[in-house]
């Protein structure tokens, strides 16, 4: 057995005082029921009584900062040199086990286009970004129309469904599949890999390796039988790779890619069916899909909390001492909600946030934010999905009351559980009669 890690305050006696929480009473866990229920109301907590900058402990009482402030999550996801995403820097280390259960989300050094920095993450965007590009939008759409139609035709003739389990989570992975290069048999086991990784609980370790042999897989596969997909156009990039190095970059397109867009699905289906301002969505109007994907982009956001940043020297922010090496954790929903962004949003002349304004951070921000390319994959295989689904499904109503759904207890992204509905039931496209 591994021994339990030290406290907070013990961590800082023996870290050479690197950390974060330098003396201040009153860290936050970062886990719990309020993380799941009512999250803005804790952001809202937090930030009467720590600033933009919280104190924070992580399972095992391993200290960081969140960065709530808007201006402040801004500041440093502008600043690469003064925060890197470079988990080698952190002061922790000799405190972290290898079986400490968000070691598969935090990192550690590893030669990947999410765990490097500087030039060494320049080298990785360099291949991983025309590979993305690559993807033809048409195709990328087709791919989802077809693949939700085959989704719905599972369920449609009964009448119910829940659109979690049933569609937001399988339709993703699916339209990744065809776009990375894995086989479709392959995208069940990955769902639940990475959904096992998002959880952060007793198998994220395994499922961190099962995930890894499922990459290195595809790409042995690959290299012997190359394709139109974004492996394929990875392998034929001039600059040299290691077959460790391609395998960790498709879990990183892969892990991001996946869970946050069935959550944005889910969210936004959510949304749709308990909020009487959407209500035009669920008959078929397509501006009303898209107003309210980017209202839960700013208020009800899947990646929440993201890991991280470490400082690369003392510093100050946000009104706090920041040692070199602290981890800061980037609270994207959060920052969303800071009444300093939402003041001016709201100011005459200036969209609301909930309309079509897209300041919000819910991608990052910055040079380590999520690609271009990436983020319109996300919301071609979002959109598309759900105006199939209410084009099919078009009395679509929640079968429980809302106040019954579930969050998936992560305080770093944010889904449902379950999102359990009913409507008319209807034939299948393959139906004849």
């Amino acid at each position: 057995m591994t021994n339990p890690l030290p406290t907070a305050s013990a961590a800082s006696t023996s870290a050479g005082g690197g950390c974060p929480l330098g003396g201040a009473s009153g860290a936050v866990p970062l886990g719990g029921a309020d993380f799941t229920t009512e999250p803005q109301v804790l952001y809202r907590t937090m930030r009467s009584e720590h600033g933009p900058v919280v104190p924070v402990e992580l399972p095992g009482g391993v200290p960081a900062w969140l960065v709530i402030g808007y201006r402040e999550l801004h500041q440093v996801t502008s600043d690469g040199e003064l925060f890197p995403r470079d988990v080698a820097l952190w002061n922790q280390w000799g405190h972290i086990p290898e079986d400490w259960p968000l070691l598969p989300m935090v990192g550690r050094p590893m030669p990947s286009i999410y765990f490097t920095a500087g030039a060494e993450h320049l080298r990785h965007a360099r291949m991983v970004g025309p590979a993305l590009e690559g993807a033809d939008p048409f195709e990328i759409r087709s791919h989802c129309e077809q693949l939700a139609d085959r989704l719905i035709d599972d369920v449609c003739t009964r009448g119910t469904a829940d659109l979690v389990a049933e569609f937001a989570v399988p339709l993703p992975v699916l339209v990744l599949a065809r776009l990375v290069g894995f086989p479709d048999a392959e995208g069940a086991d990955i769902a639940q890999v990475l959904k096992d990784l998002a959880d952060g609980g007793a198998g994220a370790q395994d499922a961190y390796a099962r995930f890894g042999e499922h990459m290195r897989r595809l790409v042995e596969t690959k290299r012997s039988a190359p394709g139109d997909d974004v492996i394929s156009r990875m392998l034929t990039h001039p600059e040299p790779f290691t077959d460790e190095e391609y395998a960790l970059d498709l879990m990183a397109i892969t892990a991001a890619g996946h869970l946050t867009t069935a959550d944005w699905i889910g969210n936004s289906m959510r949304l749709m069916l308990t909020e009487d301002q959407f209500a035009a969505s669920l008959s078929g109007g397509r501006h009303s899909v898209a107003e309210a994907m980017n209202e839960v982009l700013w208020e009800d956001g899947p990646t929440q909390i993201l890991a991280g940043r470490w400082a690369a020297r003392d510093t100050h922010l946000g009104g706090r001492n920041i040692r070199s090496g602290d981890m800061l954790l980037l609270g994207l929903g959060a920052a969303n909600a800071d009444p300093h962004i939402r003041q001016q949003l709201s100011s005459p002349g200036t969209a609301s946030g909930q309309g079509g304004n897209s300041a919000h951070l819910a991608f990052s921000h910055g040079e380590y934010r999520c690609p271009f390319p990436a983020q319109e994959i996300a919301e071609t295989i979002a959109r598309t999905g759900i105006e199939v689904l209410l084009d099919r499904l078009p009395d679509l109503e929640l079968a429980v009351p809302a106040a019954e759904l579930v969050r998936r207890p992560s305080a770093f992204l944010r889904g449902m559980t379950a999102l359990p509905v009913r409507f008319t039931p209807v034939r299948t496209t393959g139906d004849p009669s």
